[in-house]
């Protein structure tokens, strides 16, 4: 993925990268990172790439249509504090039968989304489970956890 320029009309290239690493009970599969200005118009890019990873890994339908959404929320979250010309970076990492979704960004007052609104709830029951902490360098991180349905134990 290439872009020339964002809303601002800074030069920025949306990126994607990667990797992998041997699978199997549940160890890593495959790395993921996606990178883009922090702006709104580019969500619709990692949504995509949401439901196709998970696609890519048997969720069922509603799994990743509940995926694609808490991934556009959580950016919400981060977007609303997002430093000026910062990048939105999402990190998902495949398993077996779960994927892990990291996305942050840099922010100029960064503080971890509130666990004791509305959208955080129903973030956290879309991903399965949800956490957000702020770390070096002032970055600001929503991690999505979610196993695969027909997976757990019944």
């Amino acid at each position: 993925m290439t872009g020339d320029t964002t809303a601002r009309g800074t030069a920025s290239s949306p990126t994607a990268v990667m990797g992998g690493a041997p699978g199997g009970d549940g160890a890593v599969q495959d790395q993921v990172t996606i990178r883009m200005p922090a702006e709104g118009a580019y969500l619709s890019v990692l949504r995509t790439a949401t439901a196709g990873l998970a696609a890519r890994l048997d969720f069922t339908l509603d799994e990743i249509e509940d995926l694609r959404i808490a991934v556009d929320e959580a950016c919400g979250m981060l977007l609303a504090q997002a430093a000026p010309s910062a990048e939105l970076e999402c990190d998902f990492t495949l398993g077996e039968d779960r994927m892990n979704i990291a996305v942050s960004t840099s922010a100029s007052q960064p503080r971890p989304p509130a666990r004791d609104t509305f959208a955080w709830t129903v973030l956290s029951a879309l991903a399965g489970s949800a956490d957000a902490w702020v770390g070096p360098g002032d970055r600001v991180t929503v991690m999505l956890r979610k196993v695969r349905d027909s997976s757990r134990p019944g």
